[in-house]
């Protein structure tokens, strides 16, 4: 199991304001049943590699379908093979050493 952070831009757009682009993006990711979290920044995917490069693939493209001009699309992989990795994993890993 694999968590990715996801952040796809629009570029060349009518406006400043990206929402419309994000919630987009998000149906796509609620669509595919991975596991997400949405941040102010990003969303989060929870998932086999495979998903998660579909998922990524379908996101940067809805930039287009949705009238951008250039999408620039961000992807990082946490990707371990010794152990499943979740969201709330991470999260709960790093608030265990702030105590």
């Amino acid at each position: 199991m694999a968590v990715a952070e996801i952040s796809v831009v629009p570029v060349g757009t009518d406006t400043a304001s990206i929402s419309d682009y994000v919630a987009t993006a998000l149906k796509i990711v609620e669509a595919s049943g991975l596991k997400y979290e949405l941040s102010s920044m990003a969303t989060n995917l929870e998932g086999d590699l495979d998903s998660i490069l579909e998922v990524f693939r379908k996101m940067h493209e809805s930039a287009f379908e949705h009238g951008a001009v250039r999408a620039l699309t961000a992807l990082k992989i946490d990707d371990r093979r010794d152990k499943a990795l979740t969201i709330e994993g991470k999260k709960a890993a790093v608030r265990a050493k702030l105590k």
